[in-house]
């Protein structure tokens, strides 16, 4: 009999993997990058956020915030993307680095790891690539000659972790109750409910009041300095 594979191990990216939220600290990076003035920068960092205002659902939250880049070029936002991980990893406190131990002994260990975030490659390229995982699987913006439409063509919020999850699963001929997943929001809860090893990280209510009913594992999500 041929041996199960190893199973997967998913991580969340935004204070999972990561101490911030990409989406909204890179963009911040970016409007200073491409010029905008200070009170510019003001007004759309605020407008941004205000996607975030409670009872507006976060997948169309997502949409609208993403529509900034309209007009901008992929290979230029991307510059500017690892530019701004640049940055951030030099000032320290990026990565939760309980988070990317357990990534990289995943990877040791021979299962595959997998980034799922609602943010975008932009930010989250060179995140992937230092941490070492082997595929993200993100938001996915339209381009259209170079140059992004401002459309989402794939949506990573929510359910469409655990249905993304599920499908890699099959795919890979692996079985849940052998894989991991890493989540710190309740929108996670899903992805953790799927999978035989579920994580959470940090201290959100909703998640730590299901590590404690069901016996789940925990990590504080510790930055070094």
């Amino acid at each position: 009999m041929e041996p199960r594979p190893a199973g997967i191990a998913f991580f969340d990216a935004d204070e999972t993997l990561i101490t911030v939220k990409s989406m909204f600290d890179f963009y911040d990076f970016f409007l200073d990058a491409i010029g905008h003035t200070p009170q510019e920068q003001a007004r759309l960092h605020q407008e941004a956020r205000d996607l975030l205002r409670p009872g507006l659902p976060r997948a169309q939250g997502n949409r609208l915030f993403y529509r900034r880049f309209a007009g901008h070029r992929e290979d230029e936002v991307a510059r500017v993307g690892r530019a701004w991980f640049d940055r951030r990893l030099a000032r320290g406190g990026f990565f939760h680095q309980d988070v990317l131990a357990a990534l990289r002994a995943h990877r040791a260990a021979g299962r595959t790891t997998v980034v799922l975030s609602g943010s975008f490659p932009a930010p989250l390229d060179p995140v992937v690539a230092h941490a070492g995982a082997d595929l993200l699987v993100s938001t996915g913006l339209e381009v259209r000659e170079g140059v992004y439409t401002g459309e989402v063509l794939r949506t990573m919020i929510g359910d469409a972790k655990a249905e993304t999850a599920r499908r890699l699963i099959a795919d890979a001929g692996a079985v849940a109750a052998d894989c991991h997943a890493y989540g710190d929001h309740g929108s996670d809860l899903d992805l953790l409910s799927l999978v035989g090893h579920p994580v959470v990280v940090g201290a959100n209510p909703e998640l730590t009041a299901a590590a404690d009913a069901r016996g789940w594992h925990r990590l504080a999500g510790a930055a070094a300095a």
